[in-house]
């Protein structure tokens, strides 16, 4: 615990330098800009095509007499551009991962490591490749659990909870690799995720709380007015970069100082082995 809020504490101190406020610069543009586009080729397809489903599966009798019985009347007009909302929040999700990752992580890197630990010996056992097939891979977990669990938005809170859950292991599986690419070789990066599974899978749901904001932003949008929609969706682009950006300097925080830990272990069993081999002699 005192090593999560050492790290926490190091990660706010960071995001507060004018180098890291910068950085959400390319993320965010490169985010709205894909986003843009694809909503506007694909948006208007995509609610037609739930619209189909919904007169096709008469789901609007089903979900008016839901909502109602919830007393969420008001919805039933927007249900299914809401829908085609959710279902896009995935992929705007890792999108801004993606972005992050490549754009943002080796600035991140250089900025923890440069400061705070100069003297760790870099081993690059991952590489930018590694970092978007990693995403990729999660991200297909992610994606079915998701799909798995848009029944619970009939309630809100297990709804709420879920996509904490979710953000938070994505966020660990994706960033705990990032964190540690430059620095730490194939093995060290294996043995520390396995010694610190716990700890980085909360910094990844406390995250995951936060990353629920952006989400509501998202879908705040089509729920309010399709006019106010596209500057809501920028809006949670940016949060999410920020909070992406955030996470990164906890994770690289706390994984490096892990890491030093880690080699500093090996180190002293090496001398003790040493010591008793000479000792045998």
């Amino acid at each position: 615990m005192g090593a999560l809020i050492h790290a926490y504490g190091r990660a706010v101190l960071s995001q507060l330098h004018g180098k890291m406020l910068l950085l959400s610069v390319l993320p965010f543009l490169l985010s709205v800009a894909l986003w843009a586009g694809l909503l506007y080729l694909g948006l208007q397809a995509l609610i037609d095509a739930v619209q189909a489903q919904f007169v096709q599966h008469d789901a609007f009798r089903a979900s008016s007499s839901l909502l109602t019985s919830l007393g969420l009347g008001m919805f039933k007009t927007v249900v299914v551009p809401l829908i085609a909302m959710l279902l896009l929040l995935p992929l705007m999700i890792l999108t801004a991962l993606i972005f992050i990752g490549v754009a943002a992580m080796p600035v991140i890197v250089r900025h923890v490591g440069r400061r705070h630990y100069r003297q760790l010996e870099q081993k690059r056992g991952g590489s930018v490749l590694g970092s978007v097939g990693t995403a990729l891979a999660a991200f297909a977990v992610f994606a079915l659990a998701w799909l798995a669990t848009l029944q619970l938005y009939v309630f809100p809170p297990a709804a709420l909870v879920a996509q904490v859950l979710l953000w938070g292991w994505l966020t660990c599986r994706v960033m705990s690799y990032d964190a540690l690419a430059a620095y730490a070789s194939v093995d060290e990066r294996v043995e520390l995720r396995r010694r610190h599974r716990w700890p980085l899978l909360a910094i990844g749901v406390v995250s995951g709380a936060a990353g629920a904001i952006p989400g509501a932003l998202w879908l705040g949008g089509t729920v309010l007015s399709v006019v106010f929609f596209p500057f809501l969706a920028a809006a949670s682009i940016w949060l999410y970069v920020l909070i992406f950006i955030f996470t990164g300097l906890w994770f690289e925080y706390y994984c490096l100082a892990a890491l030093a830990r880690l080699r500093a272990e090996s180190e002293a069993d090496a001398d003790a082995s040493a010591f008793l081999t000479q000792t045998d002699i």
